[in-house]
């Protein structure tokens, strides 16, 4: 078996995945401004397409923020089963190379293709395979990171976006994790990048002359996180079967949530998308879980359980209104996660949204 170091990732992001979907199917939305979800008066923006992100528009952004940045937005209802059904035929593409695929998301995935159904020597080659592929079969575009562990792939693929294959071989590493901005950090969010300014960390190499007790007393767990990610650290295994006990979704947007309204649509996306995610895997819970993390980086949590097990929109819907309704004087809120846990059995690991800050726009 191939040891850690020589592992070979492939972190697979699919380009603007709901939009590009909607643009595909109907001709008249190509090359125009979408948002899927959402219309000009209300809602929140679940994501948007390329041209629309030109106006500054992104996913969790409330739609009427969206008209306002771009009034020839096209906004369109989400369809989750067709988004599904083509997310399963990019599965079934990484399947045909290796086993290990741990799906992130709907749109995206980790591969190690260390040892691969092909016998193929090159990663590249893969993810080049891949790529056309997935354009040949389903007309949409993604980009590819290639490298050693999960941290750099996951960086790499979001560095040519859209359609782009950047790699970074392990002679690369150290001087690329040095020069790299700590903005581009994955989970690096700006309210992170500027406590990080504060103190002049402005590039990996700056990062670097911390200690590992340094960071994490400044930045906590994160802090730990960001000392092994400089050094390119990450061990990792791309694990398409780990056994969690609770299902997620959470987003950190990228401006504040500041009136309850707002804090109530926004979570109702992602509660849309726990319980269709729930009901897809026949997942179901005892109790709901709230996560809100404010402006100042204060993070509370709350839960409730019921009796028996539940994974409908409308209990999980009724249960977070009464978990916020239980936290005194909401303050503008940065990031928000429902979920549920004492799940119904044990089943393979999903989060929709990974938690790390701004994340979601890609």
């Amino acid at each position: 078996m191939a040891t850690v170091e020589t592992r070979k990732i492939i972190h697979v992001d699919m380009d603007a995945f709901f939009a590009s979907v909607e643009q595909r199917d109907f001709p008249e939305l190509r090359g125009q401004p979408v948002a899927v979800g959402g219309n000009k008066d209300r809602g929140v923006v679940a994501a948007a397409s390329y041209e629309a992100r030109a106006y500054g528009v992104r996913s969790a952004m409330p739609s009427k923020m969206a008209y306002q940045k771009c009034p020839q937005i096209k906004f369109v209802k989400h369809r989750f089963d067709v988004y599904r059904s083509v997310s399963q035929e990019i599965r079934n593409i990484f399947l045909e190379y290796t086993d290990l695929v741990e799906p992130l998301s709907l749109d995206e995935a980790f591969l190690d293709v260390t040892e691969n159904k092909p016998s193929m020597d090159s990663a590249i080659l893969i993810a080049k395979d891949i790529k056309e592929k997935i354009k040949k079969q389903t007309q949409l575009t993604a980009s590819a990171g290639v490298s050693i562990n999960k941290f750099l792939a996951k960086v790499a693929s979001d560095i040519h976006k859209p359609d782009g294959l950047t790699v970074i071989l392990p002679e690369q590493v150290e001087p690329f994790l040095e020069e790299l901005p700590v903005t581009q950090f994955f989970g690096v969010g700006k309210k992170m990048a500027e406590r990080l300014k504060l103190r002049n960390i402005h590039t990996g190499k700056d990062l670097k002359t911390y200690s590992l007790i340094e960071l994490a007393t400044l930045y906590g767990k994160f802090g730990s996180y960001l000392y092994y990610m400089v050094r390119g650290i990450d061990n990792r295994p791309v694990n398409p079967d780990r056994i969690r006990k609770s299902i997620s979704s959470e987003t950190t947007y990228d401006e504040d949530l500041t009136t309850i309204d707002d804090i109530k649509k926004a979570l109702q996306v992602l509660i849309d998308k726990l319980a269709e995610s729930c009901q897809r895997k026949e997942i179901a819970g005892k109790t709901a879980n709230l996560k809100i993390r404010y402006n100042d980086f204060t993070t509370y949590s709350r839960s409730k359980t019921l009796g028996g097990y539940f994974n409908d929109k409308e209990t999980i819907t009724q249960l977070s209104h009464e978990m916020l309704a239980s936290l005194e004087d909401v303050q503008p809120t940065r990031l928000l996660g429902i979920g549920l846990s004492n799940l119904n059995s044990e089943h393979t690991d999903i989060q929709l949204k990974i938690d790390f800050p701004d994340t979601q726009n890609k």
